[in-house]
């Protein structure tokens, strides 16, 4: 299996053929005001609310520019760990607006121990609660660090101070989900489904319906994860690429692919990362033409649509990411949004029945 590092390099040196600034005009009039919150996350408790079904996660990734493994803090582009709370929400604030004018109403962010249980954690937050406070839901997925990327978790102790810190601050705040680790591939299923096992039980205070628990391997695979009856109730975490089949040009491969990985689990499964080419100038609403990755979005996008998956693309937001689906403009806390590729938004807006 390629690792994940391998796409963001893949296309480096195209260019932005299909940037288009966006604000109000770009998006179309469901998508153009955030996304109104469910009852589950409008309480802001944790108490009694509905469950979230996983139709209603439309969501993009906020990234690291260095992809999210990180020795040090990990920081969503566009953040820095010098600026104060304030300025993290200011910032974070404008960023989510952006993401809200692309029909999102979810984001997902990196966390490592580094980056919660050091000072970076005070002004984190604010990145998290300008997100909630615009009704987005919000995953939590932990990153293992760049000087390890064997596919466990990097320091135990480490490891439980930070989820017992998070799990602290947003227990209360239905609107928070917690995904315990991003692509588990060092470990077999049951080595896996183990540390999944012992995590819910830790933190039973935590609403298994707001537990993301990653599939098999680089999170390829949420049958085994599925049938695992001590993680009942909770949410699967999904990936898929097209770069793992550059060969594949017909989207009904794709389908069967993604079909295949996630089994009678659709109900359950958010797909919470997936993503191609976005600054090539791909048509991704037009013909295949023998393009695997047109042949990939199409084959996604259709599959969410139909199995009503959750999704949240990769990356909605990833400075020098060719997969980011907008690239950051302006300075301090005067920040926007730039679309990188109409018809990649116009497909998920198709996922997202917008």
């Amino acid at each position: 299996m390629p690792r994940k590092t391998h796409r963001r390099t893949a296309c480096l040196g195209a260019l932005l053929a299909c940037a288009t600034a966006f604000g109000g005009a770009v998006a179309s009039p469901a998508s153009a005001s955030p996304a109104s919150a469910s009852p589950a996350s409008a309480s802001g408790t944790s108490g009694a609310a509905a469950v979230v079904p996983v139709s209603d996660f439309h969501g993009v990734n906020w990234a690291d520019p260095r992809d999210n493994y990180a020795d040090d803090a990990v920081v969503p582009s566009g953040l820095s760990t010098s600026d104060s709370y304030a300025t993290t929400y200011a910032k974070s604030k404008a960023i989510i607006g952006g993401f809200a004018k692309l029909g999102a109403n979810t984001v997902r962010l990196p966390v490592n121990p580094t980056s919660v249980n050091g000072p970076f954690w005070k002004s984190y937050k604010g990145a998290i609660d300008a997100a909630t406070d615009q009704g987005f839901k919000v995953i939590l997925g932990y990153w293992e660090a760049d000087n390890a990327k064997d596919g466990k978790i990097d320091n135990q102790a480490a490891y439980d101070q930070m989820w017992a810190r998070i799990t602290s601050a947003y227990v209360g705040n239905s609107r928070v989900y917690f995904e315990p680790m991003n692509e588990p591939f060092g470990y077999t299923s049951q080595e896996w489904r183990d540390i999944a096992a012992r995590w819910v039980t830790t933190h039973r205070a935590v609403p298994r319906d707001r537990v993301l628990i990653g599939g098999v391997k680089y999170s390829e695979d949420v049958k085994p994860v599925c049938a695992d009856s001590r993680l009942n109730g909770t949410r699967l975490a999904l990936h898929n690429y097209g770069f793992w089949h550059t060969d594949w040009t017909d989207s009904d491969q794709w389908k069967q692919d993604f079909k295949a990985r996630i089994g009678d689990c659709a109900s359950r499964t958010i797909l919470d990362e997936f993503g191609a080419t976005m600054t090539s100038g791909l048509n991704y609403t037009g013909p295949i033409n023998g393009s695997s990755e047109i042949a990939y979005i199409q084959a996604a996008t259709d599959t969410i649509r139909e199995l009503g998956l959750g999704s949240v693309y990769w990356p909605g937001l990833r400075s020098g990411d060719t997969y980011s689906l907008t690239t950051l403009q302006g300075t301090g806390t005067n920040l926007s949004l730039q679309l990188n590729n109409q018809s990649g938004l116009d497909r998920l807006h198709w996922a997202w029945r917008q």
